[in-house]
């Protein structure tokens, strides 16, 4: 079955850094995107980052851009988000998705194309 597995947060003082991890499985990773999300209590899930199928166009959304760097492993079936800087606003469940490559919403933040979700980990910053 389709299976998407978040790994990699964690308690982080602000300005450390975390490493999340997206594995993928069930279906043909390369002909998806994949984007990050992230739902802050009490806010609606917002796009975070995303990554076309051919790994030739990258979104991040205005509040991480510099401090966020996405990327793809199409060999190993993983997306990977290393975040630097991380802030006490960046506290937030993060999800990752993967979008049909015929779709586009996540090239803009947007999740009205995603087609599988995974379970998402939480990052809290907090000193």
């Amino acid at each position: 079955q389709v299976q998407l597995v978040e790994s990699g947060g964690g308690l982080v003082q602000p300005g450390g850094s975390l490493r999340l991890s997206c594995v993928a499985s069930g279906f043909t990773f390369e002909y998806y995107h994949i984007g990050w999300f992230r739902q802050a209590p009490g806010k609606e899930r917002e796009g975070v980052s995303c990554i076309s199928s051919s790994d030739s166009v990258t979104y991040y959304a205005d509040s991480v851009k510099g401090r966020f760097t996405g990327s793809r492993d199409n060999a190993k079936n993983t997306v990977y988000l290393q975040m630097n800087n991380l802030k006490p606003e960046d506290t937030a469940v993060y999800y990752c998705a993967a979008e049909p490559k015929y779709s586009t919403s996540c090239y803009f933040g947007h999740y009205s194309g995603v087609a599988y979700w995974g379970e998402g980990t939480l990052v809290t910053v907090s000193s």
